[in-house]
C-alpha cells in the first residue's frame, strides 16, 4: 500500500490499472468504506492481485466483478469472473497463495467453480477481538 491510502483506495487503483492493462471489465460492487489494518489489508491486496492474475491467465473472462465489505463480524473479499471455470480439484499454486494470504491475517478462503460459467472466490476475516 502506498503511504496513507486506505484498502478502497489502493483496490480502486489497481482495479483501474489491471482492468486497463488487460482489457477485462472490472465491476466494483462495494468497497470497505472504514479503515482496515493494514495487516489486513496487505493480506487483502496479496490475495486480490494473485485472483486477478489467475482470471487474466486462466479464465477467459470478459467481466470480473470485486466486492470488498466491512461489517460487524469483519471482512469479506469476492471476486467473480463470468470466465471457462476449472475443476476444483485442479487447483494450482495461485490458490495455494490467496488461502495462504488469508491464514496469515486469520481469514480464510473458499473457492466455487462451475465450468462454463466461471469461478467466484470468497474470502472472509472476522473481526479481532
Amino acid at each position: 500500500m502506498r503511504g496513507g491510502q486506505s484498502l478502497a483506495e489502493a483496490l480502486e487503483s489497481y482495479l483501474a490499472e489491471w482492468s486497463e492493462r488487460t482489457g477485462i471489465v472490472v465491476e466494483t460492487w462495494a468497497l470497505p468504506a472504514t479503515d482496515v489494518p493494514s495487516r489486513v489489508s496487505n493480506g487483502v491486496m496479496a490475495a486480490m492481485r494473485e485472483a486477478l492474475s489467475n482470471v487474466e491467465l486462466h479464465s477467459r473472462a470478459r467481466t470480473v466483478s470485486i466486492a470488498v465489505t466491512v461489517g460487524k463480524s469483519g471482512l469479506r473479499m469476492t471476486v467473480s469472473d463470468n470466465g471457462q471455470g476449472f475443476p476444483v480439484t485442479g487447483q494450482g499454486r495461485g490458490i495455494a497463495r490467496m488461502r495462504a494470504a488469508f491464514a496469515e491475517i486469520g481469514g480464510s478462503l473458499s473457492v466455487n467453480s462451475v465450468h462454463g460459467e466461471g469461478t467466484t472466490i470468497s474470502g472472509v476475516v472476522p473481526k479481532q477481538r
